[in-house]
Parts: C-alpha cells; sequence; structure tokens
C-alpha cells in the first residue's frame, strides 16, 4: 500500500495522519463497571458527566500512551492535538503532553473542540443497565427497536447525531491540517463514530464493534492516495497499566 508523504497529503487535502486516542480509565468507568459486576442500579456518580476525571489507573495508562509518543520517531510525533473538552479527555492529553515534554521532544499545541465531546446520554446518563430497564422500561424496549444507532434518549444523542458533528469536525480538520500529524484526545463513542464515517461501515459492522475501544487505545489512519486509510484499530500494546475497556455506550463516562 502507498502511503503518502507530507506533501502528498497536503496535495490531497487530507491529515498526513490522525491518530485518535480514547482517554485513560476515568472514576466512571470503575464505578459503572464495579455497579454493572454487582447488578447495581446506583453507580454513586455525583458529577457531570463533562467534569468525571481519570482515576489513577486512568492517570498511569495516559503516561504509558505519552511515553509511546515520545519513543515515536520525529516524523511520528503529532503536530496538533485537538481534544474534547470533557475534563477525561484533558487530562489524557495534559499528561501525555508532559511526556513529550520529559522526553526533550516538542510539545504540539492543544485545542478543545467541543464537537468530539461523549455522546450525550440524556436521562440514561450515567445509568448501569439494570437501572435503565428498571426505571425506564419503555427506553429500553424503544433502544432495542431502534438500535443503537438511531436511537436517541429523551435529553441526549443518537450515535447518528455524534457522526454529524464528526463530519463537520474532519472538514475542518482536513481544510486546516492538510498534510500534517493531527492526534485526536476523546471517548469511545467518538473513536467508533470515526470509523463508522471514515471506513463506510454498515450499520451490522458498527454494532460489532460495541464495547471495544479500550481505555488509553489508539486507532490510527494514513493518508492513502487522498484519502485516510485505517492502520490501527484499538491498538493497547503500549500500555503497561492495564485496558479495562470501561462501560457500555450510552451510559456516558465513554
Amino acid at each position: 500500500m502507498h502511503i503518502a508523504t507530507t506533501g502528498d497529503a497536503a496535495a490531497s487535502g487530507v491529515p498526513a495522519e490522525l491518530v485518535v486516542v480514547r482517554h485513560g480509565q476515568s472514576t466512571g468507568n470503575a464505578a459503572l463497571a464495579a455497579s454493572e459486576a454487582a447488578g447495581s442500579q446506583d453507580a454513586g456518580i455525583t458529577q457531570r458527566d463533562p467534569d468525571i476525571p481519570l482515576s489513577a489507573l486512568g492517570g498511569e495508562q495516559a503516561r504509558d500512551f505519552g511515553r509511546w509518543l515520545a519513543s515515536l520517531p520525529a516524523e511520528r510525533v503529532p503536530e496538533i492535538i485537538e481534544c474534547s473538552p470533557y475534563v477525561r479527555a484533558q487530562e489524557t492529553a495534559r499528561i501525555a503532553c508532559e511526556e513529550l515534554a520529559r522526553a526533550g521532544r516538542a510539545v504540539p499545541p492543544l485545542v478543545l473542540d467541543e464537537r468530539l465531546r461523549d455522546r450525550e446520554s440524556g436521562v440514561l446518563s450515567k445509568l448501569t443497565s439494570v437501572a435503565v430497564r428498571t426505571r425506564f422500561p419503555d427506553e429500553a424496549r424503544r433502544r432495542a427497536h431502534l438500535g443503537e444507532l438511531y436511537y436517541r434518549p429523551p435529553g441526549g444523542e443518537s450515535l447518528t447525531d455524534v457522526a454529524l458533528r464528526l463530519r463537520s469536525f474532519l472538514r475542518d480538520v482536513c481544510r486546516e491540517h492538510a498534510g500534517r500529524r493531527v492526534l485526536v484526545a476523546a471517548h469511545d463513542a467518538v473513536v467508533i463514530m470515526f470509523r463508522f464515517v471514515l471506513d463506510n461501515l454498515t450499520e451490522a459492522k458498527l454494532v460489532r464493534l460495541y464495547g471495544s475501544v479500550a481505555n488509553a487505545s489508539v486507532t490510527r489512519w494514513v493518508a492513502d492516495a487522498g484519502r485516510l486509510r485505517l492502520a490501527e484499530y484499538s491498538q493497547t500494546g503500549h500500555l503497561r497499566a492495564g485496558h479495562p475497556r470501561g462501560g457500555h455506550l450510552g451510559a456516558g463516562t465513554g
């Protein structure tokens, strides 16, 4: 497969490389996983979803990711970081930048973009699957009938809504950062919908990806003949701190 050079990518109007990292494990991921395992309705999460920080493990995962970035050859290190405004994504990016600086590598500028936020789950936010079935049985049935791609919880978003904002984001990235190496720090729903948009996935293929985006995992596309082609998906070989997958899509804290 021919991989475009920076000049080729700039001429074709796409980034030379697009790397998307899911944030490290959050305190919300850990709380939801424990509650799901116990069959509990209450995960005990009191913060707004945008304010949920990394757990101690998540901080170590972010550090592992940063060390991996610092180990890349100069022609692979990102030139710009586009980041979700949610705390857990910002912390992941900040810790990674600390590792770049510690290794004496150039630290790219970081830009917050609200289009990279997690999927908004509305009334289902931070609820376990047991809580959803118990408190909102009609919504559970509607979700099962419509399918995850098109289901929009009250006050929340469908995955197609996430896709719409990512299409807008990608248009801007291609216009502003053609030929450059772009790192995105975001969430599992964002990673999956980048796959949907960039890789032209069907609904059936998308459904099979549910739960497959590990915390602090790397998904990467490279410029190839005027488009972005998938090179890696949810890779975790850089992690020494473990990689739990976190909560289910639609619960928030992703």
